[in-house]
């Protein structure tokens, strides 16, 4: 069966964004690769304008993302909040932003913040307890992304990106996935009820 077409339905309740970063947001680094520096942040096209469209439309944007690089020691958290506050500064010249930033800094099997473990979402409703999966949805581009989707409750975008660094499991998130878009922006259009 063939995923890639299915469509991201309109979304009239939706409230609460989750975005994943690398691959959503900004061009994914190459396998064992890692982005932790504005200089090698990439936004991908049209994404600073979907964010814009999801802060007029009234919904709250919060980033959730694994930062393995942290645990590997090739970067620090300080430069993670770092690169955020750039990025928050760039969506302010398109008029957006993004209401709250949640980075799993731990390796595999350390902790239980790391996607598809549910801890990013707990740490976002705790500090917003208005926060439901009823109204809400999560946009990324992997496996983890979409599972943790389905264990918070939630629904789900699967954005294919590039095809060239896509993570194992991408048939099978396309699979699970309430909808498949080709980037952000493409997902945002869907999404949003005119």
């Amino acid at each position: 069966m063939d995923f890639s077409f299915r469509r991201v339905e309109p979304f009239p309740r939706l409230r609460w964004v989750f975005l994943d970063r690398d691959g959503v947001i900004n061009r994914k680094a190459a396998e064992g690769k890692y982005i932790s520096e504005w200089s090698n942040f990439e936004v991908l096209p049209g994404a600073e304008e979907a964010i814009g469209r999801l802060n007029r439309a009234g919904c709250r944007v919060i980033v959730l993302s694994n930062q393995r690089g942290v645990a590997l020691g090739l970067y620090t958290e300080a430069a993670v909040h770092h690169l955020h506050a750039r990025f928050q500064a760039h969506l302010r010249t398109y008029g957006a932003h993004i209401d709250g930033f949640y980075f799993c800094p731990h390796d595999e099997g350390q902790c239980t913040c790391r996607k598809p473990a549910l801890g990013l979402f707990e740490q976002a409703v705790r500090d917003t307890p208005a926060i439901t999966p009823q109204t809400s949805v999560m946009i990324g581009d992997s496996i983890s992304d979409i599972v943790a989707a389905r264990h918070f409750g939630c629904r789900s975008v699967f954005v294919e990106g590039d095809l060239t660094t896509s993570k194992q499991g991408a048939d099978r998130a396309k699979e699970l996935a309430d909808g498949v878009a080709g980037s952000l922006a493409e997902a945002v259009e869907s999404l949003l009820v005119v």
